[in-house]
């Protein structure tokens, strides 16, 4: 067994300790960073283990959730890209076929409550459902994925292992997946170790874009998140008219064309940026929000009037995004697949 996985989340010991634990194995302590707000996800529900987390991992990795066994979630999620697909305008999935939107990174799932750019999905441990059965991501069903675990070689020993038998079911697979994905955190880019007082100053360039960040980025990208996780309509003009984002989800017009509002952890390794992929780097993002605006009836209330930004002021406000970036967290062994 890997050795035990150090990351703790103190404010949740007691709720791990008391809560009646389907594992065997006994729960992973967990540690909430200094600079975070608590957690919501419901962890006395799922209490994470050494086993359940490998189990999860294993199943993360694995080619066996598609229906040719060639995409994995890792395909579309990979750690040396913030746990996105680098280089796709939109993900690829089986047969090479474009999804509907490029993917969002998958880190510090557990101060989030809703999932995809459009929040169709509410609960973590539903949020493998969709990718598994979407024609054009894995385009297998869940029941088959089941029955091909309950015949593999190692997988049922592993799920006695997490759960205390070799009972393979819909809600012990989908826990185990969010048990990996919710040891996903990032929280250990040069701006945390700034903020925390951990030995680390920021360069001139750096703090100057972290002024103008929060004057003229911070009330969408707000807190140690980077997001407030609501949906808006940031001007983009309409790339493919049947994918209206929220409104997909609510049926609401006032909803179309309102995308969820991404972290922005990590952005200097997930490129290319929105939802669609439409562009390749921050300079092109900044430029969009400064004269690309487009106007519309959904566009939202802080974006009416365009953004002025100098080319310095851009350059600051780069400089200080890549201080988000958290080389530790993807380049970390304990959530690489080999």
């Amino acid at each position: 067994m890997m050795k035990k996985i150090t990351f703790t989340i103190c404010a949740l010991i007691f709720a791990f300790i008391s809560c009646q634990n389907q594992s065997l194995d006994p729960a992973i302590q967990l540690s909430v960073p200094k600079n975070f707000p608590k957690p919501v996800y419901d962890f006395s529900k799922n209490p994470i283990s050494n086993a359940g987390f490998e189990l999860g991992k294993a199943l993360f990795y694995d080619g066996l959730l598609s229906k040719d066994g060639t995409i994995s979630c890792g395909s579309c999620h990979q750690q040396q890209a913030g746990f996105t697909q680098h280089g796709h305008d939109l993900s690829h999935g089986i047969n090479d076929l474009p999804t509907l939107r490029n993917a969002l990174p998958i880190q510090n799932l557990a101060w989030q409550k809703e999932f995809f750019w459009d929040g169709g999905v509410f609960n973590l441990d539903l949020f493998a459902i969709s990718p598994i059965e979407a024609h054009n991501e894995m385009d297998e069903t869940l029941p088959n994925v089941l029955d091909k675990l309950r015949n593999h070689a190692k997988y049922p020993a592993m799920f006695e292992k997490a759960f205390g038998t070799k009972e393979v079911t819909t809600a012990r697979f989908l826990k185990a997946l969010s048990q990996f994905q919710l040891m996903c955190i990032s929280a250990n880019s040069k701006y945390d170790k700034y903020v925390r007082n951990e030995g680390v100053t920021l360069t001139d360039d750096e703090l100057g874009g972290l002024q103008l960040f929060k004057q003229k980025c911070a009330t969408c990208h707000v807190g140690e998140l980077f997001s407030d996780f609501s949906y808006r309509n940031n001007g983009l003009p309409i790339g493919n008219e049947e994918d209206t984002g929220r409104g997909r989800i609510t049926l609401n017009k006032e909803d179309n064309y309102k995308f969820r509002v991404p972290s922005l952890r990590n952005i200097e390794a997930t490129r290319p940026y929105m939802h669609d992929g439409r562009f390749r780097s921050l300079e092109v993002v900044l430029e969009h929000y400064e004269k690309g605006i487009m106007q519309s009836q959904t566009l939202d209330n802080q974006l009416k009037n365009e953004i002025p930004l100098s080319a310095d002021e851009k350059q600051k406000i780069i400089a200080f995004l890549k201080t988000l970036t958290d080389e530790e967290f993807m380049s970390n062994k304990l959530l690489s697949e080999f």
